[in-house]
């Protein structure tokens, strides 16, 4: 072997041992992420306006994973049906959202694309307005499928106006756009003609909470919500591909297309499904993935999941915040996270023009 062919060995030997160096890094950080979604769930679970110290709520959860003495009935209720079922929704909502805005992003290359910029948000808040006005009553099944389906209509409507310009990227962005302004136009309609009664669950519902959190609910959502996201990491290493380009993607053998109508159908159903039971709760799908690329990069295998992780723990938080702050009344978590998304929105449109996935 001549010194030439000893060099590129070695260099390969040291190419590989970056890369799984790199990637033992990267997994420490999602299982770290994990680490503190715990604790916080934890901590989260002790808190509250009812006066329940931290014992007394963990050996409720603990009955109710192992058998052991019954705990109080104050701690049953509280504990079991009220905080546990709220800590659980936030942390699949976050974690959708988080997994959601992700897979968005890379299929568009777009690194300020989210659920909320396409329209989803816009347009099941138009569903559940509609569904309150025709008078559903508040937290039921009515809202949360109106919502559902008119959140999947605008996906529809979108793409469809895309594929007039050859399903461009910026095409589909502004089509998302200019339905989110539609949708809010209606809203507003539906504001103006509803009653007392109605317009107070409207503006309840747009502003995003998890205070309807309920058992019956998590059963619908938490299978559903693995399968997508077990389906949106099937198609990590396609859209790593494609953060490369499409003509890259292309030379590699990937239909373009086809993935992009795939991922943003499944993200699509993923995020209605979602914010159907909680209304709108902003931004998680945009700052998420934006974190992780800072600490994972951009390797998709890697930052779908710690998106959704990091989804997970800012909602959690948030929610957390905004029942405990001003007690016994509490801020809608929409709210909250409005109040972080936009600086950080702001932020995005003033750096410098890096791309984020370079």
């Amino acid at each position: 072997m001549d010194i030439s062919d000893e060099n590129t060995a070695q260099e390969a030997v040291s190419a590989e041992g970056t890369y799984l160096q790199a990637s033992w890094r990267k997994a420490a950080i999602s299982l770290l992420l994990l680490g503190v979604l715990i604790v916080v769930a934890v901590l989260a679970i002790s808190l509250g306006a009812a006066s329940l110290g931290a014992f007394e709520s963990f050996s409720a959860v603990l009955s109710w994973l192992l058998p052991m003495e019954e705990p109080s009935q104050l701690a049953q209720m509280v504990v079991l049906q009220l905080r546990l079922p709220r800590i659980i929704m936030a942390v699949v909502t976050g974690l959708s959202l988080g997994v959601a805005g992700a897979a968005m992003q890379g299929v568009l290359r777009n690194p300020l694309v989210s659920p909320y910029t396409l329209g989803l948000s816009s347009g099941a808040a138009c569903g559940a307005a509609l569904a309150i006005v025709m008078g559903a009553e508040g937290g039921s099944y009515v809202i949360v499928i109106s919502a559902f389906s008119f959140s999947l209509l605008t996906m529809v409507i979108v793409y469809s106006i895309s594929r007039m310009k050859g399903t461009s990227v910026e095409t589909l962005i502004l089509a998302g756009v200019a339905m989110g302004y539609l949708f809010s136009a209606i809203i507003s309609s539906f504001k103006y003609v509803s009653g007392h009664e109605e317009l107070r669950e409207i503006v309840f519902w747009l502003m995003g909470g998890l205070y309807t959190s309920r058992w019956e609910n998590l059963t619908i959502l938490v299978p559903l919500v693995l399968v997508l996201t077990l389906a949106i990491l099937r198609y990590s290493w396609d859209l790593n591909a494609l953060s490369a380009g499409e003509e890259v993607a292309k030379s590699l053998g990937i239909d373009v297309g086809r993935v992009r109508v795939i991922c943003l159908s499944l993200a699509s159903v993923l995020t209605a499904a979602v914010i159907s039971f909680t209304g709108i709760i902003g931004f998680i799908g945009l700052v998420s993935p934006h974190l992780c690329r800072l600490l994972v990069g951009s390797d998709h295998r890697y930052l779908i999941p710690a998106s959704g992780l990091m989804g997970a723990l800012v909602l959690l938080i948030s929610d957390t915040a905004c029942r405990t702050a001003i007690q016994p009344t509490e801020i809608p978590v929409g709210i909250v996270t409005s109040f972080i998304g936009v600086p950080f929105f702001l932020y995005l449109l003033v750096r410098k023009k890096r791309r984020w996935w370079q």
